[in-house]
């Protein structure tokens, strides 16, 4: 076998950038109402029950359609599955900014951005697999994580101020645009494959979708990462979503409640920044998951507990680097224990796990109601973790 069998192509950078974009964007879309979920409320007429279901139609629409996205992807490659994908959340994020005061209008064009995700969320290791050589894979997709993340921070953030001097619906036109620029960028930039593989591991043949669904899930350390998903993303959804009722009790305005789930983010974006990497140089994966999920915990209860902003904000920060950190290496770290499992198969039941904790964001708003406090929801998510740091344990290397 001859030198010029692989080559890491400097292209990797431009495909990376172009599918962080629609991640990005699919992001703010996702977020947006979360922290004005009051005025949103009184905008519409409706309950803020209501409200929360922009941000859950996402994870109620991947439950269905996480499966036959998976297949899409690796049946007619990432980059045509994620264009379509894209274009889909470009069309519907503006439908959605047009849709004016109709609360039904403005809720159909989420589900239509909803029903996008699963193509963009389950592309994550897919597109390293082709591009990237396999130390350089977990860095790749903590990047994606990264502008994952940041589309995230911007909703929280951004639209609290928008929401001063707009009204919704053209808060909303403006993502909107954002996410359809971003769409023609991937369509024009993204390619399947480079002319060689980067290394041996990428010119290897997968299994068909179905028989490495059913070999993965065979796989107890598989099987084990898809709980800890499950609890990781529906604490980080749950806190998301209820965000300003979390803290409105504690005398935390609209905006500072938009600021301090921006600053969850940005713990999120250093986390996904500093250690992915790590994970790659040194080869391993289980340390930084069950000390990821562990650590999260401990922030997860002081949030819960502290009663003034600077405390809250700390915690926030720190929640967000050790539970978002996890994620890009717990993702690269199922695909490699289910090889030879398509990517988009496993990273798409990752995804599914982690959308399936709706439930979790459900039960969280639900205990509010009964209790008069988030509290009690709180304190039970970090007991989650804490359960699921113990049960990383039992993870073994790939």
């Amino acid at each position: 076998m001859t030198g010029a069998t692989y080559k890491v192509s400097a292209y990797r950078w431009a495909v990376l950038g172009a599918t962080m974009a629609v991640n990005f964007t699919i992001q703010t879309l996702w977020i947006s109402y979360a922290p004005v979920t009051g005025s949103a409320a009184a905008f519409y007429g409706v309950g803020e029950g209501a409200v929360g279901l922009f941000s859950m139609a996402f994870m109620i629409a991947f439950l269905p359609l996480s499966i036959p996205a998976s297949w899409l992807i690796d049946r007619i490659g990432f980059a045509k599955a994620v264009g379509i994908g894209a274009v889909a959340t470009g069309v519907f994020g503006l439908l959605r900014g047009l849709s004016g005061s109709s609360y039904a209008l403005a809720l159909a064009a989420t589900w239509g951005v909803a029903a996008a995700q699963p193509l963009l969320l389950n592309a994550w290791t897919k597109m390293p697999a082709a591009w990237f050589p396999e130390r350089e894979r977990a860095t790749a997709v903590g990047l994606t994580t990264i502008a994952n993340l940041a589309g995230t921070a911007l909703g929280l953030a951004l639209t609290p101020v928008l929401a001063e001097r707009l009204a919704l619906p053209a808060i909303q036109l403006r993502y909107g645009s954002a996410a359809a620029a971003a769409a023609l960028l991937f369509v024009l930039v993204a390619r399947e494959k480079p002319a060689l593989p980067p290394d041996e591991s990428a010119s290897r043949e997968r299994a068909l979708v179905l028989d490495g669904l059913k070999g993965a899930l065979r796989l107890p350390a598989f099987r084990r990462y898809l709980l800890l998903a499950f609890v990781g993303m529906g604490v980080f959804n749950g806190i998301a979503t209820w965000i300003e009722a979390i803290v409105r009790p504690r005398g935390v305005a609209p905006s500072e409640a938009g600021l301090l789930g921006a600053l969850m983010l940005a713990g999120g974006l250093a986390g996904a920044a500093l250690l992915p990497p790590v994970s790659d140089r040194s080869g391993r994966r289980k340390p930084f998951i069950v000390g990821g999920l562990a650590f999260a915990s401990l922030a997860l209860l002081a949030l819960s507990l502290s009663p003034g902003f600077p405390t809250i904000a700390a915690s926030a920060i720190a929640l967000g680097f050790f539970l978002v950190a996890v994620s890009p290496i717990g993702m690269q770290y199922a695909a490699e224990t289910a090889r030879p499992a398509p990517e988009g198969a496993t990273n798409g039941l990752v995804s599914l796990a982690g959308q399936a904790s709706v439930a979790l964001v459900w039960a969280m708003e639900a205990i509010n109601r009964a209790s008069g406090s988030f509290t009690v929801s709180l304190v039970s998510c970090a007991v989650l973790l804490a359960l699921s740091a113990l049960l990383a344990t039992l993870l073994k290397e790939p």
